[in-house]
C-alpha cells in the first residue's frame, strides 16, 4: 500500500522542543476535554442504562466507579483514536497546526496505523521516564526523540503560510 504524500512538500527543518512542548499543550487541553465527554457518555449513557441511576448513584458514592478497567481502556482508545486520525491523515493534530509542525516520514509521506501507535506508546513511556525521551531530542543530532526514533518518522516545522 502506498502512503499518501503530504502537503506542503520540502526540505523542512527538525521541529524543536519548545514548538513541540507548546503543540502538546494545546493538545492536551483538547484531550482532556475530549476525556471528560467520553467519561460523562460512558457513565452517565451506558451504566446508567445498565444499572438505573439510584444503583448507578449507590455505586458511585461507594466509590465502585473509582476504578473502572472498562472506562480505563475506553479511554485509552479514545486518545489513541485521536492522535492516529490526525497523524495518519494530515500529520498534524490541532496543537502541531497551531504551531507549525507535522509528523512524516522522511520522505515526507504520512505516517501509517502502526507507526502511530508505536509512537503513541513510546511517547507514553518518554513522559513516564521523566521526559526523557523528549529531552533526548536535544543530544540528538537529528533532533529525534525516542518515539520519532521507534517510529520511524520525523516531526517537522512547517514553513509560515503566506499572508493574502
Amino acid at each position: 500500500m502506498s502512503r499518501h504524500q503530504l502537503r506542503p512538500q520540502g526540505d523542512f527543518p527538525p521541529a524543536g522542543l519548545v514548538r513541540r512542548l507548546a503543540a502538546m499543550f494545546y493538545d492536551f487541553l483538547l484531550c482532556t476535554a475530549l476525556l471528560m465527554v467520553v467519561t460523562l457518555l460512558y457513565q452517565q449513557g451506558i451504566l446508567r442504562l445498565i444499572y438505573g441511576a439510584e444503583q448507578l448513584k449507590a455505586l458511585a458514592d461507594a466509590g465502585g466507579l473509582d476504578r473502572d478497567p472498562i472506562l480505563a481502556s475506553l479511554l485509552l482508545v479514545c486518545l489513541f483514536a485521536f492522535f492516529a486520525k490526525f497523524w495518519t491523515h494530515s500529520g498534524q493534530t490541532l496543537g502541531m497546526q497551531v504551531w507549525g509542525i507535522r509528523i512524516q516520514n522522511r520522505d515526507g509521506s504520512a505516517i501509517d496505523l502502526w507507526q502511530a501507535l508505536l509512537r503513541f506508546f513510546i511517547a507514553i513511556g518518554s513522559w513516564l521516564c521523566f521526559g526523557l525521551g523528549y529531552l533526548w531530542m536535544l543530544w540528538d543530532k537529528e533532533q529525534r526523540t525516542w518515539h520519532d526514533r521507534y517510529s520511524e518518522s520525523v516531526v517537522v516545522q512547517l514553513p509560515k503560510k503566506p499572508k493574502r
